[in-house]
């Protein structure tokens, strides 16, 4: 097979960060994708309908595609104006509200430390059908940084899940096969987005012999056969799991730093390498559904109209390094096997 045409794909979780960076990201995206989710991890955490407003006009006015459609969140504190939230999600304002443990990652400081004080958003949130969205890991530093994700599952998710079973939650870039086997047992409501560079590395490629900043993630890698889990998973066709990107950019001195930052920055290559992984486990029928299908059936949403052709080529593509201008430099994630597949062109 050398041509594929597929639905157009959706990106259901992206850092757009703030700043210059927008100027940049958002032109990069909004080429691949007519859907994202956008995180609200800013500097100045996203909590109310001002916010909110702000954030997405600067989003669209980067915009180059005239179908996107940046699908905006609120960040779940322990003390989120309830009213404010259901406010914004009546007018269309809110698609999600993200949970982010305190201290778990990019500026999660004011995330959850108690869980059982966001019940009652909780609550609402099931009663409205707003869709939660989990950073799945405990922020402890007795737990080991490679055992969070199946303790957060199994201290945090389960007690959520057995209270209100009908709340629609996605555990976002999972890393584990654990986590891969709890959300297939899982009931409908549950659902879970998977990386490209969790389908691709293992902490190995983040340790050996010299550390790799542009490799380090939270959630961090974790074994060979964790990723070899999750691309089964992705790759079987199963409606429990879809896309999200979870690209998150950082300046390259601020990743290559004595205290590096965490994340991967993969959105200009993530289509390419998406579909090469398919075409390397001989699951191209399966391709769509997890990049254009089972993201829209999670949240309800109908998949998009317009298509988009893949070619597979007789010579690998040549990526860029960098994502530059004179403010910043972003590292572009590049896998470590060849990549034969290109977006050929859109179909509208």
């Amino acid at each position: 097979m050398s041509i594929l045409e597929i639905i157009k794909p959706d990106d259901w979780h992206v850092h757009f960060r703030e700043g210059d960076f927008i100027k940049s990201l958002v032109p990069e995206t909004s080429k691949l994708y007519n859907r994202v989710i956008v995180m609200p991890n800013l500097s100045n955490p996203i909590t109310s309908i001002a916010q909110i407003k702000k954030y997405k006009n600067e989003i669209l006015n980067n915009s180059v595609n005239k179908n996107f459609e940046p699908l905006m969140t609120f960040y779940l504190t322990e003390s989120l104006d309830v009213n404010e939230l259901i406010k914004a999600f009546k007018n269309n304002l809110v698609f999600a509200v993200k949970l982010y443990p305190s201290g778990a990652t990019t500026n999660s400081a004011k995330g959850v430390k108690n869980f059982k004080n966001i019940f009652p958003v909780l609550e609402k949130m099931s009663e409205k059908n707003i869709p939660l969205l989990i950073h799945g890991e405990v922020n402890d530093k007795k737990i080991d940084i490679f055992d969070r994700e199946k303790i957060f599952i199994e201290n945090e998710l389960i007690p959520i899940i057995e209270k209100f079973p009908f709340l629609k939650i996605t555990l976002e870039h999972i890393t584990t096969k654990f986590a891969v086997d709890f959300v297939e047992k899982s009931n409908s409501n549950i659902k879970a987005s998977i990386t490209p560079h969790h389908l691709i590395l293992n902490r190995t490629d983040l340790l050996e012999h010299k550390i790799k900043p542009h490799y380090y993630c939270l959630p961090i890698l974790k074994k060979e056969q964790d990723r070899k889990s999750l691309v089964a998973a992705a790759t079987s066709g199963s409606q429990n799991f879809f896309l999200g990107t979870d690209s998150a950019p950082h300046h390259i001195n601020d990743k290559e730093n004595e205290c590096g930052c965490a994340g991967v920055f993969n959105t200009i290559n993530s289509i390419q390498m998406i579909t090469q992984i398919f075409d390397n486990e001989n699951r191209l029928n399966n391709l769509e559904s997890f990049l254009s299908k089972n993201g829209p059936n999670h949240y309800s949403l109908p998949e998009n109209k317009d298509k988009i052709i893949l070619k597979k080529l007789s010579k690998p593509l040549k990526f860029n390094k960098y994502l530059e201008n004179n403010n910043y430099k972003i590292r572009i994630f590049n896998p470590p096997f060849p990549i034969y597949w290109d977006i050929k062109e859109e179909l509208i």
